[in-house]
């Protein structure tokens, strides 16, 4: 029987079980302070089991990276053609809608990623999606070949990292216009002068 299979959809569950519990006790008392037999009497699993699916506890980590939600938004949902504060506006609030019922998870997920190679790796590659998004919506709302690509390169780093770390410390939705002015500020001085937003390549996790 595969790990994928059971009778009734029982591993399954059983997994389900072990990953809500770990994002919980993980939240409460840290990964170093959760021993796994602790997960495994939240889940109502015999400890065995919890080492049936996550070899290592880290594994649990990485498994709870893919629980976040997708963070793919299809540009022509949130782009206003000539105005790229408001597109990116919209960017950020169909983003911190889709975590607004992870954020708990999501600032956990961060702050293992300091320890945890796998983590880090994740959350990079993830980071990595929210520029290339980024990139694309500043493109699509200002045009073709109205932008020097330098700059709005630089420009979707800085929004990932703002938006990152927003989501870091679980404050998406604590400040909405102060992320306005951020993105507004950045789309100011895109369409300024060439070379505004030259900046150093932006340190991601």
């Amino acid at each position: 029987m595969s790990r994928q299979q059971g009778d009734d959809g029982g591993h399954a569950s059983a997994r389900e079980r072990i990953l809500l519990a770990a994002e919980r006790l993980f939240a409460e008392s840290g990964f170093q302070g959760t021993p796994t037999s602790r997960i495994a009497e939240a889940a109502e699993v015999p400890k065995g089991l919890v080492h049936y699916y996550f070899r290592r506890k880290s594994d649990l980590l990485t498994a709870l990276v893919e629980r976040l939600p997708d963070e793919r938004v299809d540009p022509t949902r949130v782009v206003v053609r000539g105005d790229i504060a408001e597109s990116l506006h919209r960017l950020v609030t169909e983003l911190d809608r889709r975590l607004s019922a992870s954020r708990m998870l999501s600032h956990l997920l961060w702050r293992e990623a300091d320890t945890h190679n796998a983590v880090r790796d994740a959350l990079r590659s993830r980071y990595d999606v929210l520029v290339g998004q980024v990139k694309s919506v500043i493109l699509a709302a200002a045009g073709a070949g109205t932008l020097a690509l330098t700059d709005v390169e630089s420009a979707a780093a800085l929004v990932a990292l703002a938006v990152s770390y927003r989501h870091s410390v679980a404050r998406h939705s604590d400040a909405p216009d102060e992320i306005r002015a951020e993105l507004t500020f950045i789309a100011s001085a895109l369409t300024g002068r060439s070379g505004t937003l030259r900046v150093a390549p932006a340190r991601a996790p």
